[in-house]
Parts: structure tokens; sequence; C-alpha cells
């Protein structure tokens, strides 16, 4: 591994400024609804870890179940239209919670039903969007510009993330949701203004496409084990970070203050990480990204202890740096090693896999940790994150896939992906 100066001056790219503002904004009312949301459900009368769970399950469900047509949709029409239009979706479904909240009103069926709408709407956005900034960003600069993107997204996240317990505990948690609403409506219209010219029509089928992407994904021996790892890896973050740590912060640590200064940690560390990742440059990206995995069972291991809340918190800062070194590593090597025509159609499939149980795993943390208690079940996700990056090694593919040497030095003649898609 060696480092390299700083990254080029990407911020004065008219079109990648205003990309990088929109998620930006977008991000930090997520920051806001991070911590809103679970503790908007467990304030409500009649509250409880099992209600906590069907709310986050129903947000994660069409995460799933949506993405690989979100793929389809991607690679057919313009990627900047659909941003936008998941935008909307997602302002429509957090504004709709916000009034719930603020209201006293907030059914379990109604609040389950604005969930999949704004899963839907994640569903939607995220293929196009990992298949877009290959068509802004010259190719050698692929890395530095995820990096930036996450580094900016990630001091955004941070800022929601310290101003969000603030907030719930001054004014109630339906004002944050509102926040986070505004903030997709802002996104929306940012992203409009993207001069990604469109797609040409296709006369293939959506199924057509769709065997299509899954032929492409299959045929990576790199790509899939990977992401048969971060299917047991999410699943398990998102026990803890839904549920399983709420809890442990509700009952032991001092409640939403404490879980906020945790989360707000891992987020420092992933501006850490990300600035990181921008000037690194390996031989073996794909290697060092899934070993960059291993450092994510560590809080939770000590929240399932009782730790103290600033050890968890330092674990969760490490982690955090560790999980933007592999994002950053990982997106980037789908980016350049996936032809452009066939991008999101990729990632859709990518998000698929690592998604798949992510909603069991949050239906499930909270009637475990009633029946043998939230340290059990915060103990037995750090282990099987530990098992499932330990396997994903035995993969020779994963070990010894290398990184071009054209796309490990920043090169003026490259040119950028929307003209000629590197394969």
């Amino acid at each position: 591994m060696t480092v390299i100066p700083g990254p080029a001056p990407l911020w004065r790219d008219p079109q990648f400024a205003v990309l990088a503002s929109a998620r930006i904004i977008s991000v930090l009312g997520n920051g806001f609804a991070r911590v809103a949301l679970a503790f908007a459900v467990l304030t409500l009368p009649g509250s409880s870890p099992g209600r906590l769970s069907l709310v986050l399950a129903c947000q994660a469900l069409p995460q799933l179940v949506f993405v690989l047509l979100g793929g389809v949709i991607a690679d057919r029409m313009s990627r900047v239209r659909l941003m936008a239009l998941a935008d909307w979706v997602a302002m429509v479904a957090y504004g709709g919670l916000a009034l719930m909240v603020m209201t006293g009103r907030a059914p379990l069926t109604a609040m389950c039903a604005l969930a999949v709408v704004a899963g839907t709407a994640t569903a939607l956005f995220a293929p196009a969007m990992d298949g877009v900034l290959p068509l802004l960003v010259r190719a050698e600069r692929l890395q530095q510009a995820n990096a930036l993107l996450r580094m900016g997204t990630n001091m955004s996240l941070l800022l929601g993330l310290a101003l969000s317990g603030v907030t719930v505990a001054l004014v109630g948690a339906g004002w944050a949701l509102a926040l986070n609403a505004v903030s997709f409506a802002v996104s929306a219209v940012l992203v409009h203004r993207l001069g990604v010219p469109g797609r040409p029509p296709k006369t293939s089928s959506c199924w057509a496409d769709l065997r299509e992407g899954r032929q492409e994904f299959f045929a990576r021996k790199w790509l899939w084990p990977v992401v048969a790892q971060y299917t047991i890896v999410v699943a398990a973050l998102n026990a803890n970070v839904g549920v399983l740590g709420p809890l442990v912060a509700e009952e032991h640590l001092g409640g939403v203050r404490a879980w906020s200064a945790i989360v707000a940690a891992q987020a420092l560390g992933t501006i850490a990480g990300a600035g990181l990742a921008a000037r690194i440059r390996v031989k073996r990206p794909v290697l060092v990204a899934v070993l960059a995995t291993f450092p994510a069972a560590v809080p939770i291991a000590l929240l399932a202890g009782h730790a103290p809340v600033w050890s968890i918190a330092a674990a969760m800062f490490c982690s955090g740096i560790a999980s933007d070194i592999f994002a950053v590593l990982w997106i980037t090597t789908i980016q350049r090693e996936i032809p452009e025509e066939t991008l999101s159609r990729i990632s859709s499939y990518e998000w698929f896999g690592s998604l798949a149980f992510a909603p069991l795993g949050l239906l499930v943390a909270g009637p475990v940790a009633d029946a043998v208690g939230a340290g059990p079940a915060l103990a037995s996700c750090a282990i099987l994150i530990a098992l499932a990056t330990a396997a994903t090694l035995l993969s020779s593919s994963v070990r010894s896939l290398r990184a071009p040497e054209d796309t490990r030095h920043d090169s003026a003649e490259t040119s950028p992906r929307a003209v000629e898609p590197a394969r």
C-alpha cells in the first residue's frame, strides 16, 4: 500500500459539485431520521421492541424486493430522472411519518405503509446513483470522487446525528422526520440540474435485461463472494443499529443521547476513513476491502457486554474508518470493472444480495432480544460478522484481483467512462 498526494479539486467541477450537494443535503436529513424513527416508535403508546422491528423491517423489505427492478429501470432511462423521482417519493413518505408522529395519530398500519414507500424510494435511487458517477467523472478519478462523496456525506451525517438527539429531546421526533422530508425535496431539485444525457431506447424486454444482469453478476468470481459475505454482515449491522443498539442504550447506557454519541463516533470515523481512502492506492482492492470488514464486529461485542459508552464510541470510530475504506474500494472496483451499460443492473444485484437478510435481521432482532436478551443477541451478531468475513477470504478471486496500473496513477490522458466505458 502506498500513499499519494491529496485528490485533485473535484469540487470545482460543476456537475460533481451539484451531485455532491444533493447527496450531502439528503444524508443530513437522514442523520436526523436515523435516530428519530427508532425513538419515535419506542415512545408511542403501546410501543415494544417487536413493533420497532416491524416498522424497520417494512422499510427494509421493499429495498430488497424492488432493487432489481430499480437496476433495470436505471439502465433503460435517464438515471438522473430516476434519482429525482426517488427523492420526491422519499419526501412524501417521511413527510407523512412526521405528520403522524407530531399529531400523535400514528397507527401501526399507516406507519408500516409509509415505511414501505420510503424503502421503495431507496430501491429506485441506489442503483441509479451507483451508475451515474462514472458518467460525470473520468475513470482515473473515480476513487477520489467516491471518497470525496463519502467524506461530504459522512460529515453531513455526523452533523445530523449530532443534532438529532437534541432535536428529539427538545421538540420531538416528528420535527426531525420533517427535516428529513425537506432534505429530500432539496435533493430532488438539485439532481434535476445534472446534465447527464438520456439513454437510447432498448428493444429488449425487462426480463431479458434482468437475466443479462444476473449472468454478468455471477460471471465475476470476485464479486458474488463479497456480496454473499455482506448478506450476513448487513443483517447483523442492521439488527444492531436498528433495534439492539437502541435497546441497550435505552436500558443500560442512558438513552437517546448516549446512542447518538455512539453512532456519531462511527460517522466521525467514516470521515477519516473516506479521507484516507482518497489518498491510498492498493494492488488488491477487494482483498483489502474484505479485511476492512473485521473491525465492524468489535463495537457490537462491546455493546453486548454493556461496556462504557466511551469504549463503544472509540470502537465505532475505528470501525467507521474501516467501513469507508471498504466502501470506497468496493464501489470503485465495481465501477471500473463493470461495463457502463450494465452497471446499474450489476449494482442492483449487489444491493439485492447484500440486503437479502436485512429485513429478517430487523424482524427477528426484537423478538430474539425479548427471548434471550439484547446482550446475547448482539454477541451472535459479532460472531456472524467475523465468520462471514473469514469465509470470504477463502476465495482466490477475492484475494487476487488487481487494480490496473492506469487506475492507480492519475493521468490526464484517460477518457471519461461516459465516452469509452472501462471493461
